[in-house]
């Protein structure tokens, strides 16, 4: 079969760094490849030779005569002056609302994209970075094309909008390359990953999982990958196949030749212990939030709502854009008063509140000084480390911790400002969009230091991948004022908001066809019911293993009435818990039937 667009011996430089060295690949169709590597290592560099956007230096690009082929980059541009219905609509025609609310296709990505919500007449001079990107990419999707090339598509939507995405790619079977960081979206979406490193792409099948599973082997086998990667992937290999076994798209796919590399490795964290640790750090009172009302603006957030977050929480907050996440965190950290009712925070709390907006860093320094200027060392959990090391963790290696933090990128200033908040050994995180600007290898070493961080944490993100591995439990913003606790997780979320979108949107605006709107909207609660059983059969087992570990610690204290009192009421909320998962499963059995 032809290839859409091939790459022979490709070489494009920088300066004097080059970001492709003798690059030779091809995109076929119905490909859906997602393209990894760390930042500044030519991804992006990748995806523009691919396109046309840059030419290579050395060697051949040739692509299929007549290629319908579309890119929205970090550097697309819309046309000054236009409006949403010009950069969407107007390319396909469509001049009057009744059309495109006819059009499946176009109704579906104007609603998915929440493009409707920002106002189809509304200038797109005026947006945010995020808004105008979420217009680009509905402009590109709304056509007929062979390929479809992003970058970054997720960074600007919820975790709803996340899913959508992901639904709309493989539902329409176009080519697709696309570079992105969310690793639950590269699992999902794509069926093969390309790795940029050192100036070559290296080739896998397969998405997320299938990649960490391989480069894990070549670790192995080839013995030249440093101690400290190697062990990260060893860690996330056993939390692949732990935590998630059915995220991997191939469960048996080098599982045997990887099983010697996870055989030693402990699991990701110890409850346990960092719940045991996190309350002599804490105590019992973190923050606390009693009767509290707020808003942002004129729209409500919270009406009169009591929420406690305790020692050794880890929370992961959820909502659509727009609900309130940020504003709740604010709330948690201090920045923002109630309107009514009063938040409560333990006098042993030392707070550290990771917002969206870069706060100010003193450029004159150099990096290591910057880092150092809050401490020179760090104990992490079970970890002590030094400012250079800690920097290291976050992509700054030896050589990079001179640069001057004026010179550095948005991502980089990120990452710093994330280092020097960890530097000062807070002991309660807020962290609001954490993964925004970091590369998975990043995101890597992020998420191996919160594993043994022995604190609460709090985290609003739109990466599911992150939130799922670093917290114990989920809470929504679903705008009715109140803070809902989530038992299913994230996939508890999705099926909810489904089922409000449903009721909230008339049939007869939404399809042509109430009979046919039915059957999907049956198909879709089946699909998102499967999968909700299989999560909660993961949690329940996770619960009953938790359970058999308390029964046999109450036997060995059997003499120290202080301690078999705590065990006792730690069972008893397992065993609550357990029944509720159950009985949320037995809900669930008839629609995945």
């Amino acid at each position: 079969m032809t290839n859409l667009v091939n790459l022979e011996n490709v070489s494009k430089s920088f300066g004097v760094r080059p970001l492709l060295d003798g690059v030779s690949l091809g995109v076929g169709r119905g490909d859906r490849i997602g393209v990894v590597g760390l930042n500044g290592g030519g991804k992006t560099t990748l995806l523009e030779v691919l396109t046309g956007l840059e030419p290579a230096d050395e060697g051949r690009v040739s692509r299929l005569r007549d290629l319908r082929m579309a890119v929205v980059t970090q550097r697309t541009e819309l046309a000054p002056g236009s409006t949403v219905r010009n950069a969407v609509l107007d390319p396909l025609g469509i001049t009057e609302d009744h059309q495109w609310a006819a059009d499946p296709r176009a109704r579906s990505i104007l609603t998915g994209l929440e493009i409707t919500t920002l106002g189809l007449d509304s200038p797109v001079d005026t947006m945010s970075g995020g808004e105008r990107r979420r217009v680009a990419l509905a402009a590109t999707l709304v056509r007929e094309l062979d390929l479809v090339v992003l970058d970054e598509p997720t960074n600007h939507l919820d975790v709803e909008g996340v899913r959508w995405l992901a639904d709309h790619l493989i539902a329409r079977g176009t080519a697709l390359v696309v570079v992105t960081h969310d690793r639950w979206f590269l699992d999902t979406v794509c069926t093969r990953t390309w790795e940029v490193v050192g100036g070559q792409v290296e080739q896998y099948d397969g998405g997320y999982a299938d990649w960490i599973y391989a480069r894990a082997e070549r670790a192995r086998v080839a013995d030249t990958l440093e101690e400290k990667r190697r062990n990260l992937a060893r860690k996330e290999l056993a939390w692949l196949r732990r935590g998630a076994p059915a995220r991997t798209s191939k469960p048996r796919y080098r599982i045997d030749a990887a099983e010697a590399l996870i055989a030693d490795v402990p699991p990701p964290r110890d409850n346990v212990e960092l719940l045991a640790f996190a309350k002599r750090r804490l105590g019992r009172t973190v923050v606390e939030l009693e009767d509290v009302s707020v808003s942002a603006g004129d729209k409500p957030i919270l009406d009169r709502e009591t929420w406690r977050v305790g020692p050794g929480d880890r929370v992961g907050l959820v909502g659509v854009n727009g609900s309130g996440k940020t504003t709740l965190l604010r709330l948690l950290a201090g920045d923002t008063e109630p309107l009514a009712g009063k938040r409560i925070q333990g006098q042993t709390v030392r707070l550290a509140h990771l917002t969206q907006e870069l706060r100010e860093l003193p450029p004159q320094m150099r990096v290591l000084e910057a880092v150092e200027e809050i401490a020179r060392r760090v104990t992490l959990g079970k970890q002590d480390l030094s400012a250079s090391q800690l920097a290291e963790r976050f992509g700054f290696p030896a050589n990079k911790q001179w640069t001057p933090v004026g010179d550095l990128s948005g991502g980089e200033r990120r990452r710093l400002q994330l280092a020097r908040l960890l530097m000062a050994e807070p002991n309660v995180l807020l962290l609001d969009e954490p993964t925004n600007d970091l590369d998975i290898d990043t995101l890597q070493q992020l998420e191996d230091l919160l594993d043994s961080w022995p604190g609460t944490i709090v985290v609003v993100s739109h990466d599911r991948y992150l939130v799922e591995r670093v917290c114990d439990r989920v809470v929504a913003l679903f705008g009715d004022g109140k803070i809902t606790q989530l038992i299913g997780g994230i996939e508890e979320y999705l099926t909810r908001r489904t089922a409000a979108l449903a009721t909230a949107v008339p049939a007869k605006a939404l399809a042509p066809s109430a009979e046919v709107t039915a059957v999907k909207a049956s198909a879709a609660d089946r699909r998102a019911a499967q999968k909700e059983l299989a999560r909660l059969e993961r949690q329940v087992a996770n619960l009953d293993k938790k359970e058999s570990q308390l029964h046999a610690a109450l036997a060995e204290a059997a003499t120290d009435a202080a301690k078999l009192l705590e065990l006792d009421a730690e069972l008893r909320s397992v065993v609550a818990s357990k029944d509720e998962l159950e009985q949320r499963w037995l809900e669930l059995a008839d629609t995945a039937e």
